[in-house]
């Protein structure tokens, strides 16, 4: 089985609990598709950003976030992915 990762994420008043896949590239947040959670385009790619930056697209992202608005939520996710693809590769930090 593929490893997974877990990363926290907060930001404002949100918190967001985000594991890490390698996998399809499949982003889900609290149970929805995250084209369906964040329909804003500029929430979708600010929490995809650290997965473009690191070239990691291929990561399935299950994220369950709470607290706060969209925007706080979606910078959540963001950070705990980030902080997740850390653990996976140390070279990531920058």
């Amino acid at each position: 089985m593929a490893e997974t990762i877990y990363g926290t994420g907060k930001r404002k008043n949100a918190i967001a609990r985000v594991w890490i896949t390698p996998g399809s590239g499949t982003i889900t947040v609290n149970g929805k598709p995250v084209e369906a959670y964040f329909p804003r385009i500029a929430h979708q790619q600010h929490l995809k950003s650290p997965l473009a930056h690191t070239g990691e697209l291929t990561f399935d992202v299950k994220a369950f976030a709470k607290g706060g608005g969209s925007s706080g939520q979606a910078g959540a996710v963001r950070h705990g992915i980030a902080k997740a693809l850390v653990l996976f590769n140390e070279e990531f930090r920058s």
